[in-house]
């Protein structure tokens, strides 16, 4: 048996033993997946100074605080990243609409959204822009909605979230290939 799978079942088990009142269980798991969750979260600042007031490893933590309440209705490794994903999103958006309203509305923070994946785009990103965007394109389309988190925040491939979202590797491409083009635009046209 390989690490990965080996990792994966580790996961699995632990989620299972935080569901049935294990609470020694949840620090377990912080420690499996930290590494994980730390290079999500380094992805989405790579290339950007050291001047963030929210860092990577402050990332993983919020975010990670943020799923504790709902490792009950996690069922596996891939479901944890998921959420974990969605997570790191909510996190990040919540920060640049804090750092908004501390300026008054004045100029929003823009990261560069690096994740090694075909990045939507090499230019700065404005998180709250970003964030809007996609709630918007889950209401035009939640499947293309789906694979952006999946394949950004979640880090998983484009065969990975053919898995969870039991589809083709085809049809993410397709629809991965889709949102990107509406993301670019929808982006674009906010500056």
């Amino acid at each position: 048996m390989n690490q990965e799978n080996s990792n994966r079942r580790d996961v699995t088990a632990l989620l299972d033993r935080v569901r049935s009142g294990d609470n020694t269980a949840s620090d377990q798991l912080l420690s499996l997946v930290y590494t994980e969750l730390r290079g999500l979260a380094g992805a989405v600042f790579m290339g950007q100074g050291s001047d963030h007031t929210l860092q990577p490893t402050a990332l993983v933590h919020e975010a990670y605080l943020k799923l504790v309440g709902h490792f009950d209705r996690l069922d596996s490794r891939k479901h944890f990243f998921v959420l974990a994903g969605k997570a790191m999103r909510q996190v990040l958006a919540d920060h640049a609409r804090g750092n908004n309203a501390e300026k008054r509305g004045g100029n929003r923070r823009q990261v560069t959204l690096d994740t090694n994946l075909d990045s939507i785009s090499p230019s700065c990103v404005d998180l709250v822009s970003l964030d809007e965007c996609l709630q918007r394109l889950a209401d035009l389309n939640p499947r293309h909605a789906k694979v952006v988190d999946l394949r950004i925040f979640s880090g998983f491939s484009v065969e990975e979230t053919a898995e969870i979202l039991e589809l083709s590797p085809r049809s993410i491409k397709a629809d991965w290939a889709m949102a990107k083009a509406w993301l670019r635009r929808e982006l674009d046209s906010a500056d």
